[in-house]
């Protein structure tokens, strides 16, 4: 999250040192589970969803699963609430976006 970066490694707590080791491995399994993350909207979503409907699914399954979710885990981890914001955020509109390509999808 470029926009965010210094607010978020302040309130994720990890240097520029910390980000810059197993970059492969980091990356490599970000797209792995973003395949599956993906994968599994399609299945949702159908064959014929179109693309409004691909992203008004994907905003409703980012915010209501996965970033509510991910608030649920950091408020028992006393996580701040910018944290909270900043990486559900990031959820939302990844899944929005996701989900207007799957709609696309022909």
């Amino acid at each position: 999250p470029i926009l965010f970066a210094r607010a978020w490694m302040r309130e994720a707590g990890v240097t520029d040192e910390q980000l810059r080791t197993k970059m492969a491995q980091v990356f490599g399994g970000a797209f792995v589970l973003s395949l599956v993350i993906a994968l599994n909207l399609a299945f949702f979503l159908g064959k014929h969803a179109g693309v409004a409907w691909g992203a008004g699914a994907g905003a409703l399954a980012g915010i209501g699963w996965a970033a509510a979710s991910l608030g649920i885990v950091f408020l028992f981890e006393r996580r701040s609430l910018t944290l909270i914001l900043i990486d559900g955020g990031y959820l939302a509109v990844a899944y929005t976006v996701m989900g207007a390509i799957i709609g696309a999808w022909p």
